[in-house]
């Protein structure tokens, strides 16, 4: 019995010798990634802007939009190192949530415009700024990686996605969501989605939704999706604690 639980007890610090191990093999390899990304996607895009006929733009474009993609996925591989290793720092700061997602949808623009698809962004409730406390940086990113989702999955030239921020003054809330008419969440995938993963895409490994819930849950959030009510497209939720005007203003006093 004592045998047993001495061996029991080895095997588990041998795993978490290799856990860590692994861990840190991931977290290096990762960062050597970004080294050579960085010039092939800087390079191809200077090339890009030179290029006179449309089939050698259109190749180097192609190289373009790969970089981008494994770049995308580094940098999520070392945001789920972070996660795991309770190690991922939010830099708080007071900010309007509306600007954010202005922001993130001004960058998509020409992405959108080019796939012929329409966006409208809504914001309901009581008027005026819409402040929270948060890390700017990592609420674009949420925001970047569910309206990356909404644009993937939404069929080009008539596709439509509505994004909408709705005040809670009652309870200090905000709500963030947004709605395509796109394929829908397979049924399968839509309890765990959020695990990491998780995912019926051909271009997309589904970590970017897993390192959204653990920066919404950071922000004392939640986050969510369902699929729509007549059977076309899905709905992304999340909600945040909204900063009070007495606290605005105290903020904007000290």
């Amino acid at each position: 019995m004592k045998e047993s639980k001495a061996q029991l007890e080895s095997a588990n610090e041998q795993l978490k010798v290799h856990d860590k191990i692994q861990r840190e093999f991931i977290n290096i390899a990762a960062h050597e990634l970004r080294t050579p990304i960085q010039p092939i996607l800087g390079l191809s895009e200077i090339i890009l802007s030179k290029a006179n006929d449309n089939e050698r733009r259109e190749l180097i474009d192609i190289v373009v939009r790969n970089a981008r993609r494994l770049q995308r996925i580094t940098e999520n591989i070392l945001d789920v190192t972070k996660i795991e290793s309770q190690s991922l720092i939010l830099n708080k700061e007071l900010c309007d949530l509306n600007e954010i997602v202005t922001s993130v949808i001004q960058d998509y623009k020409n992405q959108i415009d080019k796939l012929k698809l329409k966006l409208q962004y809504k914001t309901s409730g009581s008027t005026g700024n819409t402040y929270i406390f948060a890390d700017k940086s990592r609420l674009y990113q949420v925001i970047s990686n569910l309206l990356n989702n909404a644009v993937s999955f939404t069929k080009n030239n008539g596709g439509y996605i509505l994004i909408t921020t709705e005040r809670n003054d009652d309870i200090d809330q905000v709500r963030f969501s947004i709605k395509d008419n796109g394929e829908g969440i397979a049924p399968e995938v839509l309890p765990k989605m959020f695990t990491g993963f998780r995912t019926k895409s051909t271009t997309g490994t589904g970590l970017g939704l897993f390192i959204s819930k653990s920066i919404i849950d950071a922000h004392g959030g939640r986050i969510w999706a369902t699929n729509n009510a007549n059977g076309k497209g899905a709905t992304f939720y999340f909600t945040l604690p909204m900063v009070t005007a007495t606290a605005v203003n105290d903020n904007k006093m000290s």
